[in-house]
């Protein structure tokens, strides 16, 4: 009876692996955390029920704008063929989704929220289910998937898409028409209202990164693009739109099925670039092969809780793990991301070499060299199909695009890529990054270890 009593005891303290123990506590083998790796933890649940996962993650093809594909698609025509898919491709009810957040950047806050509305509707969205916008400027598609997680993991709701959109052929980057006399004696409030190519140029001569260095980064990013598109990488992320094309001579109307990026340059090559003249300063080396381009796009990703997701029988791609924004110096706004990276693998209870990929934006390729060489990343780790200079820059739609990108090329290395991390760069002096873990890597209990540095359990049992 008494060894019967002490199995109870032994497996309830299994099922509640964070309270503590009043038997033994000496002992060098708990329960209590499982590890990443030998060097990063982070609490979770026996069952791991309460993780926020992601089950469906798809984007449009990305555009240049006033000259691409999406060039006459309206913005809510644009957002609905993605907010379709993620419930069709899950077979997924509408009315089980909670919120939906599009990250979203130039449009009129009030006009961009009801063309977003508009598109739900068209998606066969019910009118029980609520829509909002959210804007942290280059990060706000990350921002609606990370505000959605948040909500979920709140207990909020258990079902909600993170979104993002731009249509940069119709919205255009502005500058305040006003500016607030005060700012001249507040120089970092002043230096919000700088250029981003003027940032870039700034980061390029405060850290010493070279022209040759930016345009070698430019070609890497067509080439890794070009190669990841004619390989069908992109196939299984990319939700084709039925749109139109409006010839501007004659006024005419050809309807279209736009399904590939159409602003990687395959030829890109150092001697064409290093033709080109600087964008923003006559003595600068920012130009417009260098530089992320002009885009329009959109993507939505869909999360739920773990156990949620276990009772509908649908595939986990993903998993939430973190999510951090932080706060530079508006001047150098691109270094973002060398800052937000470790703080949010930091708080994910990992390191920096705990991670198998990055999406780092490559809104210049100034503030993309500086960020990975301060890291010390692998460049083969890092935007390995291609970035923003190739792909393209819709700032709302950027975060989503990434989340879709990065999972599905995690899904395809399988075992071998575990976390991936996805960082951006924001105007006026931030950065945000999230940190993601590969849907079917949960740590297994019965390949755990004595780890002698601490009472954790490791994944890593050989």
């Amino acid at each position: 009876m008494e060894r019967a009593i002490e199995r109870q005891r032994v497996l309830l303290e299994h099922l509640h692996p964070i309270r503590s123990f009043s038997h033994h506590e000496s002992s060098s083998l708990t329960p209590s955390i499982c590890l990443a790796g030998d060097t990063a933890a982070y609490p979770r649940t026996s069952a791991f029920g309460d993780d926020v996962v992601i089950v469906a993650a798809y984007r449009t093809a990305i555009c240049k704008s006033k000259r691409g594909g999406f060039k006459d698609t309206l913005s809510d025509d644009l957002l609905a063929p993605v907010l379709k898919a993620v419930i069709e491709k899950t077979n997924l009810n509408p009315n089980e989704v909670g919120d939906i957040v599009v990250g979203t950047v130039l449009a009129p806050g009030s006009i961009r929220a009801m063309e977003c509305r508009m598109a739900a509707f068209y998606a066969g969205f019910p009118d029980t289910v609520p829509i909002r916008t959210v804007n942290r400027q280059c990060s706000s598609g990350l921002q609606a998937v990370a505000d959605v997680a948040a909500s979920i993991k709140a207990g909020f709701y258990d079902i909600g898409i993170g979104a993002g959109l731009e249509l940069m052929t119709v919205d255009n980057i502005g500058r305040i028409q006003q500016a607030n006399p005060k700012v001249d004696a507040f120089a970092q409030a002043r230096d919000c209202l700088l250029p981003m190519g003027i940032t870039s140029e700034n980061v390029a001569q405060r850290f010493g990164v070279t022209r040759l260095e930016q345009d070698q980064a430019a070609v890497i990013s067509h080439q890794r693009a070009a190669a990841a598109t004619a390989s069908g990488k992109f196939k299984d992320e990319i939700i084709p739109v039925f749109t139109k094309i409006v010839d501007p001579q004659t006024g005419n109307e050809k309807p279209v099925v736009i399904s590939v990026d159409d602003g990687i340059r395959p030829n890109t090559n150092l001697t064409g670039l290093a033709k080109l003249k600087p964008a923003f300063k006559n003595d600068g080396t920012t130009t417009a092969g260098n530089a992320s381009q002009v885009s329009d796009g959109a993507a939505a990703v869909l999360l739920m809780k773990r156990n949620i997701a276990v009772q509908k029988g649908l595939p986990i791609v993903g998993v939430f793990r973190s999510f951090v924004a932080v706060g530079v110096d508006p001047a150098v706004m691109g270094i973002g991301p060398a800052v937000a990276i470790p703080a949010a693998v930091k708080s994910a209870g990992l390191e920096l070499n705990n991670i198998d990929l990055f999406e780092i934006n490559e809104a210049f390729a100034s503030q993309f060299v500086y960020c990975f060489k301060t890291l010390n990343l692998d460049l083969e780790k890092v935007n390995v199909n291609g970035g923003a200079m190739a792909l393209g820059h819709p700032l709302g739609a950027t975060g989503a695009r990434c989340v879709a990108t990065l999972l599905h090329e995690m899904k395809r290395r399988g075992k071998d890529c575990r976390f991936g991390v996805i960082s951006m760069c924001i105007g006026s002096g931030m950065g945000a990054a999230a940190v993601f873990e590969r849907g079917d890597a949960v740590d297994d209990l019965c390949n755990a270890r004595v780890n002698n540095n601490n009472n954790f359990l490791s994944k890593d049992a050989k």
